[in-house]
C-alpha cells in the first residue's frame, strides 16, 4: 500500500500505481455530457491523466489551468483531468476559466479507476477522493510517466510529464 500526505499527515492509498512500461489499466469515466470515456477512446493519441481530489480546491484548479496551458505544446496529446467531482461542476469550472485544452472526467459512476490507478484515499476525511497524481500514456496505452505527489496540497511536476511525452 502506498501513501501520500495531507498537511504533513500520512494518507494511505488503496491499489497500486501503474509502473512505467506497463499497459495502462482500462477505465470507464464520465465526461461532461454524461457519456462514458475509456482508455480505448484515446488509442493513437498520447494521454496525460491529471488526477486530483477536487476541482474546488486551489491546487487542483491551478493544476487544471497549468495543464490547459501546457497541453497546447504537445501535438497529438489529450489531457484528462480526473476527479470525483460531478461532471457539471468541472465543466462549469472549465467554461468559466475559458479552458479549452483539457477535458474533465469523473469517477462518480465507477470509482474502480481510483483503485486501478492506486490513488484511492483509504481513510480519513478525504476517503472516496483521489490522491494527486499524473500518469503519462503513449499512443499504444503504455505508461511513460508516473508521479504520485507526496503532499496533496502541492502541484505536480508539470515539466517532467511534458518532457517524457515530447520524446
Amino acid at each position: 500500500m502506498s501513501q501520500t500526505h495531507f498537511q504533513g499527515e500520512p494518507v494511505p492509498l488503496v491499489g497500486n500505481l501503474p509502473k512505467v512500461g506497463d499497459h495502462a489499466p482500462d477505465f470507464s469515466l464520465t465526461k461532461a455530457d454524461l457519456s462514458d470515456v475509456s482508455l480505448a477512446d484515446f488509442r493513437g493519441r498520447k494521454l496525460v491523466l491529471n488526477i486530483f481530489p477536487s476541482i474546488d480546491t486551489p491546487t487542483c484548479a491551478a493544476s487544471t489551468r497549468a495543464f490547459n496551458e501546457k497541453a497546447g505544446l504537445l501535438p497529438n496529446t489529450q489531457v484528462v483531468c480526473v476527479s470525483a467531482d460531478l461532471p457539471f461542476a468541472a465543466s462549469r469550472f472549465c467554461e468559466v476559466e475559458g479552458l479549452k485544452n483539457v477535458m474533465h472526467a469523473s469517477t462518480f459512476r465507477d470509482p474502480s479507476f481510483l483503485r486501478d490507478y492506486g490513488v484511492a484515499i483509504a481513510e480519513g476525511p478525504l476517503v472516496g477522493l483521489a490522491a494527486r497524481a499524473v500518469v503519462g500514456i503513449d499512443e499504444d496505452g503504455v505508461v511513460l510517466h508516473v508521479e504520485l505527489v507526496n503532499e496533496l496540497t502541492n502541484e505536480p511536476d508539470y515539466n517532467a510529464v511534458i518532457a517524457e511525452l515530447a520524446r
